[in-house]
């Protein structure tokens, strides 16, 4: 069975301004400015709740929390964040179909819920059809890595080395069909070269083996990994976005760096049921994507390597589509089988 494969940003960056554990949030004195003047939930509803298929300092949990808190304060009711991990985010996911279809319970995903229907037969749930998209919160690069002793300097060498040798590669992921898999999986793909994956048990773990050189390379969110590059444990041979980050200006995209056409992004966003009435989705997508709109909100997801894209429900929906498609397509060619 595939393993839970959450986005493990630096727990000393989040952990500075996160509340603890799944307790009712603090409200930071900023939140406050969004309140007057703000039209209230529906009457019937006494408290909110984000529900996250992953552990506490990763980033759709810390995402979560930090919106969790502006929306207490801005609703004035209390606004929860659970962590229920297990099966790949799935376990997170029924519970929200589980629980009242009234906009009071929400699920933070990423990458691993559009995977879920290329990784499981029966993830107990339709991705698609069983879902009402609230908004993307943004998204973010990933780096792709490797061991600071690795003897390619750049992306090219590590390529030809492949190339020369193939299947002598190994890179490391979050778990067989996780996010890393399959953002390994596709730069595979396109570099045309053959390499083998090192499943673990979680972000943290890949990044572990990479630095002690059990595996060639890793791809990582950058949150999850610019922490290491700073401090000279592994070392970033290009980022995943189309543009240059400018945080590493001098680090070439992967594209420039010899891979033409490969990009990758996590991407994190909230879901409803899809029973949830619409007039209910509509306030909610209202109101989120105004906090996410607010600078201090904007800055602190960007503390995280997130780009804020609020969006349209509509928006979000085809977004999810678009990618289940491709993990399909990336799955079939890399051979990954659903358990």
């Amino acid at each position: 069975m595939p393993v839970q494969h959450p986005h493990h940003p630096s727990r000393r960056s989040l952990l500075t301004w996160l509340p603890a554990g799944a307790a009712c949030v603090s409200v930071p004195a900023w939140a406050q400015q969004v309140g007057a003047g703000s039209e209230l939930p529906p009457p019937a509803l006494s408290s909110y709740r984000f529900l996250v298929g992953f552990g506490a300092g990763g980033v759709p949990d810390a995402a979560a929390r930090l919106i969790a808190a502006t929306m207490s304060e801005r609703w004035k009711l209390p606004a929860m964040v659970e962590n229920k991990t297990g099966v790949g985010g799935t376990l997170a996911a029924r519970a929200v179909l589980a629980a009242p279809a009234d906009g009071s319970t929400l699920l933070s995903v990423s990458p691993a819920h559009a995977t879920a229907p290329a990784v499981f037969r029966n993830p107990g749930y339709d991705t698609l059809r069983d879902f009402a998209p609230v908004t993307l919160i943004g998204d973010g690069p990933a780096l792709i890595v490797v061991p600071k002793d690795l003897p390619a300097k750049n992306l090219a060498e590590m390529v030809a080395q492949a190339k020369a040798r193939p299947g002598a590669l190994s890179y490391s992921s979050a778990g067989v069909g996780s996010s890393s898999h399959f953002a390994a999986a596709l730069f595979c793909e396109q570099a045309g070269i053959e390499a083998v994956n090192i499943p673990y048990k979680s972000v943290g773990e890949a990044m572990t083996e990479t630095i002690a050189g059990r595996v060639q390379f890793h791809i990582a969110p950058y949150v999850s990994a610019a922490g290491m590059v700073k401090d000279g444990k592994v070392r970033a041979l290009a980022v995943t976005s189309s543009k240059r980050i400018p945080e590493m200006p001098d680090l070439p995209t992967a594209a420039e760096a010899g891979v033409p056409g490969y990009e990758w992004s996590f991407w994190y966003g909230l879901l409803a049921s899809a029973k949830t009435p619409a007039p209910v989705v509509a306030q909610l997508n209202k109101d989120i994507t105004g906090i996410l709109r607010l600078p201090q909100v904007r800055k602190q997801l960007e503390a995280m390597g997130v780009t804020v894209a609020a969006s349209t429900s509509a928006d979000f929906q085809k977004l999810i589509e678009a990618e289940v498609t491709k993990y399909a397509r990336i799955a079939k060619s890399a051979n990954i089988t659903p358990q």
